[in-house]
């Protein structure tokens, strides 16, 4: 030790290390392993379970994919893509047969602006499961490409 305090370990002296335990110093004994019986697996139960059938309202249900679809036949008089691809089509409702799409337009002064929530909410309300239809037109957020599907991109050739 040096008069600060400090404890100085002479060169070559290492502190002892601990052994490693190792498998054979386990007490395992034959009779043990015999006895030994695997816990049930907790997830068995719940993979066990069927998930519930849709509805058809919510995405991946009959009526929601024929909505879907629907708006994919409607296209930008502009643009050779459809709406839906196009990422005009921001939200998609459908609760007891009344469908609401929230919806924006590529800017506000679009030549359909008037006309195409009209043409969405006819196209949406014939789909059959769909009693009525109701179209929300909204401007925030704004759109901009970076919504459109890949689809669409590669059509504009921004792919």
């Amino acid at each position: 030790m040096s008069g600060n305090g400090i404890i100085v370990e002479e060169a070559g002296s290492a502190p002892d290390k601990p052994e490693r335990p190792r498998l054979s110093d386990a007490d395992v004994r034959p009779e043990s392993r015999d006895s030994f019986e695997r816990k049930k697996d907790y997830l068995e139960g719940f993979l066990a379970q069927k998930p519930e059938p849709l509805s058809g309202e919510e995405p991946g249900g009959a009526l929601y994919e024929a909505v879907i679809e629907a708006l994919k036949e409607i296209y930008d008089p502009e643009i050779p893509v459809n709406i839906y691809d196009l990422g005009l089509i921001y939200e998609l409702e459908i609760s007891g047969g009344h469908a609401v799409v929230t919806m924006t337009l590529t800017t506000p002064h679009c030549p359909v602006a008037e006309s195409m929530p009209g043409e969405v909410e006819l196209r949406v309300g014939s789909v059959p499961g769909i009693g009525s239809a109701e179209v929300n037109l909204v401007w925030d957020p704004p759109w901009d490409p970076q919504k459109m599907s890949d689809e669409a991109k590669l059509e504009l050739g921004m792919l």
